[in-house]
């Protein structure tokens, strides 16, 4: 079972001063209102409404923080003791670049999400859903450009790879690899940005994507830890 099965709904703001003070590590998702977001978020996380997906994109406006280990617990209660037990959190960032939000809307959007992406020390690693039958809008290009000085790492998961033929999703993979690269550090190295194939409908990439998400949240420890007590019941099941 994966660690990401333990997300629960932790918390909802709107400002950054409202922000959860907790020092764990965030992952948090960004991409177009109509990219796929909330649903890779809910396959990833093995279930179905965790993120809000609405028919009608643009519907999510505030900032949605899932934890992951004490994740029965709401920040609302706080249970100091059951806080303490939280691991990381998931982030699910407003969606992006729908026409019909209106302009005030767009605005405070995007001061959000930009203060958020470079400022937050917590944030360690960003989650980029880009479709991949149109990749690297503007608006996502402009996510890359907020993000990269931050020198942290990028993994962006193409949605949608099931409406590619396979040389089209070869195409796209390959162009989003280049276009990635081409973001460097002052020493002209490299930055930590890397991307997949995902499909949604046929759980393609699935687990590439999961095993990703757990190192950048740091929770490989636990993971291995788990499997070491599955392991370690397995040979006291077989020993009786």
């Amino acid at each position: 079972m994966s660690l990401l099965w333990q997300a629960r709904f932790f918390t909802t703001v709107n400002h950054l001063r409202d922000l959860p003070t907790l020092q764990v590590p965030e992952i948090a998702f960004a991409g177009r209102s109509n990219a796929g977001k909330s649903t890779a978020i809910n396959l990833l996380c093995n279930q179905k409404k965790l993120a809000f997906a609405s028919k009608t994109p643009g519907r999510t406006q505030h900032i949605n923080y899932f934890s992951i280990g004490g994740a029965h617990v709401g920040q609302h209660r706080k249970d100091e003791t059951k806080i303490d037990e939280i691991r990381a959190l998931l982030v699910d960032l407003p969606g992006y670049g729908y026409a019909e939000v209106s302009g005030s809307a767009k605005l405070h959007w995007q001061q959000l999400l930009g203060d958020y992406v470079r400022r937050r020390e917590q944030l360690a690693a960003l989650v980029l859903i880009v479709d991949s039958r149109r990749p690297f809008t503007e608006l996502d290009v402009q996510m890359v450009e907020w993000f990269a000085p931050t020198g942290k790492p990028i993994h962006c998961i193409l949605s949608k790879s099931d409406k590619l033929n396979r040389n089209d999703a070869t195409n796209a993979l390959r162009q989003a690899r280049t276009f990635l690269a081409s973001y460097v550090n002052e020493n002209n190295e490299q930055l930590p940005f890397t991307v997949q194939l995902f499909s949604a409908l046929n759980r393609n990439g699935l687990e590439e994507a999961n095993d990703k998400i757990v190192e950048l949240a740091g929770l490989n420890n636990l993971a291995e830890d788990g499997n070491d007590s599955d392991d370690a019941a397995g040979e006291a099941d077989s020993s009786v």
